[in-house]
């Protein structure tokens, strides 16, 4: 169990029941490029599949995150998303690092993420870029839409 409390009110929990799925589905499927369209049950299959993080100002979530992981060597941040009207306020940065000592502490190994455009955040606290030739991805959906090569 993950909880941290800001000075200025602000709560950081991994309490799953805290979540509210309509308001993280709104914010990533209408606002975030990688998840624009994504159905609410898929976003449900992946909090459910994953270590979920939210941020709070009393019963208000305004922050957003999640961890994919093996639970001993590897994890996976994605989803970060921090609602517009608390932006500016180091929300991101505090999520970001909060979750990054919490997986140090539990023994993993390795902390990755892919982002295009939020670079310094992920460097403040303490994200590097990868060196070419050590990431690869595969582009599931172009698979599904493109006809079998072996």
């Amino acid at each position: 169990m993950l909880e941290e409390r800001r000075d200025d009110g602000y709560e950081l929990s991994s309490e799953r029941e805290r979540i509210d799925l309509p308001v993280v589905h709104r914010w990533l499927s209408t606002d975030a490029y990688w998840a624009i369209g994504r159905p609410i049950e898929q976003m449900r299959a992946a909090l459910d599949g994953s270590e979920a993080y939210g941020v709070y100002l009393g019963d208000t979530q305004v922050a957003v995150a999640r961890v994919i992981t093996d639970g001993a060597v590897f994890a996976y941040l994605c989803d970060v998303y921090v609602d517009p009207a608390h932006r500016g306020k180091g929300l991101a940065g505090w999520l970001v690092g909060s979750l990054r000592d919490h997986y140090a502490a539990r023994g993993l190994k390795r902390f990755v993420l892919t982002t295009r455009d939020a670079q310094p955040v992920y460097a403040g606290q303490g994200f590097v870029d990868v060196e070419p030739g050590q990431w690869m991805t595969c582009d599931l959906l172009a698979v599904r839409e493109a006809p079998a090569v072996h």
